[in-house]
Formats: C-alpha cells, structure tokens, sequence
C-alpha cells in the first residue's frame, strides 16, 4: 500500500515538474512579447501619444467596424504603394530604352563604359580629383540588382549617368578628346531628359500629396497590432495567473500535515508581522474561511481548526514577508555604511 503511495505522489511530482516547465517556457515567450510592446511605445514621444489612440480603437463598442477600417485603410495604402511602384518601373523603363538608344548606344560612349583603369593608365592622381568614380556598367548593375541595392528612381539613375560624364569633363582638359565627348554626350542627355522630366514631376507630387497619408496609416496599423498584442498579452497573462494558482492549490491539497510544534512557530512569528503584514496574513485565513472576522479587535485564532491548505499557504506568506524584510533591512544597512564612509 504504502509502495503504491509514493509511486502515486512520484507520478503527481513529475506531473507539476512538467507543467512548472511548460509555464515557465510560456514566460519566456511572453516576456519576449512583452519587451517588444515597450521597446514600441517607449521608441519616441509621439508613439506614446498614439498608443492611446489606438487603445482607445481597441476598447470601443465598434471596435470589429474600426479595425476592418484601419485594414481597409492598410489595403488601399498597399494598392496606392504598388500602384506607385508600377508606375515608377515604368518611367525607369523608358529612361533605360532612352540611355541605351541615345547614349550607352552612342559611337562615342566607348569610354565610358567600363571604370577607369587608373593604374593601366597611369592616372596616379585620378582619386585625389575624382571623389566618386562612376562608369555605365556599374549603373547597368546596380539597375539589375535584385537584392535591394538598386535604384528606387530615375533621378538616382540621372544623377549617376550626369556623374560620368561630369567626371571626365573634371579630369580631362577641355581640349581633350575625352572631355569634348562627355560635353557633348552630357548635352545630348539633357535634351533626352527633357522628355521624361514632366513625367518624373508629376509622379514626385503625386508621391509627396500620398505620403503623410501612407505613413499615418502605416503608423496606425502598428499601432493597432501592438494594442491588440498588448490586450492578448494581458489575457494570456490572466490566464498563466490562474493556472500558477490551480498548481499551488494541488500542491496545498496534497501537502504533508503541519506538526505541532511548527503550528506554534507559526504562532509566534504571526504576532512578530508589522500591522499591515498581520492584516495580510489574517485575510489569507478569511478568504478561506467565511466564520473568520479578521476585522475584529480581538482575534482567537486556533491553528488546529485550520485546513492544511491554509496552514500552508500562511506559512508561504511569512516566510515570504521575512524575507522581504531582510532584504530591505540590508539595503538600509548597505547604504548607511556608505553614508559612514563618506
């Protein structure tokens, strides 16, 4: 019996051991949650006044109408960004069939195509002159780039191509054959330029008039994400709460008996608890026990009459609150020793 006894309280540990791990991996997770709601809120001021706005969105009647609004707003935001994304491959794809026509196709672009070969030539003060070098096969490669590294624009595109040119006309002397070519090339490009320009203007207003919009709504669909993460946050929190407090009521229940002479240690440290601890204490016994009045002048109190569960769960208490105690009463200690030194 007694052998089938401890098999049965072995089995009931392993059991809360798992369930303590399985709380304490969630506690992880959640703490990693948690960081990321404060390092939210707490980036800048003005995160932190919109927070309320969007908690506000939350916690209303007609929040379901409001969210589904804000996603509303988040797949417009999208359609305007892709929309925009298209009409710029665009404007890029004309610059580029008007760069490779008029100018990389040119009979006089040949030096221009590839980086200068400073040291074949010997050009020993070339990056002493020219800060930025710059060829067309670097702007075809960085227009062919795929990993986020290319151009987002045809001004980025322009400004490179001017940049060629620029630099040839900066180190070569003005009657030089190399200098005369990139003039001319850098006038034939303008013209070309020209052409597109209006469309280039017209694309660059319309992104600056869709711009505050797309970040506001950008901004409060973070907002309202983080909120509804906070709230499921606070929900699974409740939730671990009760369950930490279901385990320590199966741990209460299957406690050994308190002996005699830890009843009366208790006793004792009961009357040694400071008002407040004591009001504490005797609240912990009340909640337990409805024919207890913890808000009587006189307090009988026999621990014999007491459940194991609540025998224990004062014991937990005071010791907790000692301990606490001694905590503070070090730190106090700690610093009056500095105070003495200095």
């Amino acid at each position: 019996m007694e052998a089938q006894i401890e098999v049965r309280n072995g089995a009931m540990v392993a059991e809360l051991h798992q369930n303590v791990d399985k709380i304490f991996v969630n506690i992880d997770k959640l703490e990693q949650r948690v960081n990321e709601v404060e390092r939210f809120y707490s980036s800048t001021n003005k995160k932190r006044n919109a927070s309320s706005k969007a908690c506000s969105i939350i916690k209303e009647k007609d929040k379901d109408k409001q969210i589904t609004g804000v996603t509303r707003r988040q797949l417009d935001t999208s359609c305007r960004e892709a929309a925009a994304t298209k009409r710029m491959q665009d404007l890029m794809h004309q610059f580029t069939e008007i760069l490779h026509l008029h100018i990389m196709g040119h009979t006089w672009a040949g030096p221009f195509m590839q980086p200068v070969d400073v040291v074949g030539l010997g050009l020993k003060d070339y990056h002493e002159v020219i800060e930025k070098p710059m060829d067309f096969s670097t702007i075809k490669n960085k227009m062919d780039a795929k990993d986020g590294s290319g151009y987002k624009n045809v001004r980025e595109i322009c400004a490179d191509v001017r940049l060629v040119f620029k630099n040839a006309m900066k180190y070569n002397d003005e009657r030089d054959d190399v200098h005369v070519m990139a003039k001319t090339l850098l006038v034939k490009f303008e013209e070309k330029w020209l052409q597109i320009l209006p469309k280039v203007i017209e694309e660059d207003e319309r992104r600056k008039k869709e711009e505050p919009e797309t970040r506001l709504n950008v901004q409060l669909a973070q907002e309202i994400a983080h909120a509804k993460m906070a709230r499921d946050l606070s929900t699974e929190l409740n939730e671990l709460d009760i369950r930490l407090q279901e385990l320590r009521e199966v741990v209460l229940r299957n406690c050994r008996k308190m002996s005699v002479e830890e009843k009366k240690s208790m006793v004792k440290a009961l009357t040694q608890l400071t008002p407040e601890d004591l009001d504490k204490a005797l609240l912990i016994i009340a909640q337990n026990d409805p024919n207890f009045e913890a808000t009587s002048n006189e307090i009988e109190l026999d621990m014999d009459t007491q459940s194991e569960s609540i025998l224990w769960k004062l014991k937990f208490f005071m010791k907790d609150m000692f301990q606490s105690n001694e905590k503070g009463a070090t730190s106090i200690r700690t610093v009056n020793k500095k105070r003495k030194q200095t």
